[in-house]
């Protein structure tokens, strides 16, 4: 059952692009353009933060990049909104990981470390919001679970600043956000005397009743449409308005992550390799080369 549902998003700072004349960055052309305008580092302020420490960070956005090029990690079929991530069930799939648009979205990558805090190689999940948060930093991708970081703080310069859209497009791409976050379980190996009272439990946890409770106390996820269109909810955060805009505009996919038992598998190739790349190590094209090759040795391994 879905506990959080968590899309990432651009966060950007709505008073800076509101000094500078400038739109929300709809488009990956517009970030490196916002980026390089809001750049100081001499001033200790950066263009822009993102995961890019080694391993499942990286990797994680590294796909995500992909989809915001048009390219699945998979080689998924195309629907209207995007790929079929609904039937994964195949022996043919493969990794479409070196690829012309794969490449796009590398080179994106390696452009956006210009524009990066010194640190961003080592930068995760919450060290992108952190500095973010203490208006260090002018766009961020985050997932709305970390918003807190800046909503529920008073003295962040970020707070009722913040702006938030899904991923900007490259060329061949659509604005998306993609879904995460997580679920509860019922472990299969529980008694069955027990089953009926942990199903009991886990309706509770995913009421609406529940679900507004967590949102009054900090959260900023909302499995249930529900709940994210209470009047009461909407108040606390224009993140629950902008997340069913995008929503009714066919932006929140799940696809750019499709659940394969070998999905940690391919986030850990793709954030190493890619770490690599970001380090000088190796080129774009010797990169996606060498992760597409131990990609197809993973999915190769799991159909034997």
């Amino acid at each position: 059952m879905p506990s959080q549902t968590t899309p990432e998003l651009m966060f950007y700072r709505k008073d800076w692009f509101a000094e500078a004349g400038l739109e929300p960055p709809r488009t990956t052309c517009a970030v490196l353009e916002a980026a390089k305008t809001f750049h100081e580092p001499r001033k200790g302020r950066y263009g822009i933060a993102w995961n890019a420490a080694r391993g499942t960070a990286l990797g994680h956005t590294f796909m995500m990049t992909c989809a915001d090029f048009g390219q699945p990690i998979l080689n998924l079929g195309e629907i209207a909104g995007g790929f079929d991530a609904g039937h994964l069930d195949r022996d043919d799939l493969m990794p479409t990981i070196d690829t012309p648009r794969a490449l796009e979205a590398a080179e994106y990558l390696m452009a956006l470390l210009e524009f990066s805090p010194p640190d961003i190689l080592s930068m995760s999940w919450y060290e992108r919001v952190r500095p973010y948060a203490a208006g260090k930093i002018a766009m961020a991708y985050g997932y709305t679970l970390l918003a807190p970081y800046f909503e529920l703080d008073e003295k962040s310069p970020a707070n009722g600043n913040t702006g938030y859209l899904p991923h900007p497009a490259g060329p061949s791409g659509h604005p998306i956000a993609p879904v995460g976050g997580y679920v509860l379980c019922i472990p299969s190996n529980l008694p069955d005397d027990r089953k009926r009272e942990a199903a009991k439990a886990l309706v509770a946890f995913t009421s609406p009743e529940a679900q507004k409770l967590y949102i009054q106390h900090g959260s900023r996820t909302a499995p249930r449409y529900s709940v994210g269109a209470d009047p009461d909810v909407r108040q606390l955060s224009p993140i629950f308005e902008a997340v069913d805009a995008m929503s009714w505009h066919d932006e929140l996919q799940f696809w750019p992550r499709p659940p394969i038992p070998q999905i940690n598998q391919l986030i850990a190739i793709c954030g190493e390799e890619l770490h690599d790349m970001l380090r000088g190590v190796s080129t774009p094209r010797e990169t996606l080369a060498r992760a597409q090759t131990r990609a197809e040795q993973v999915m190769r391994q799991h159909r034997d």
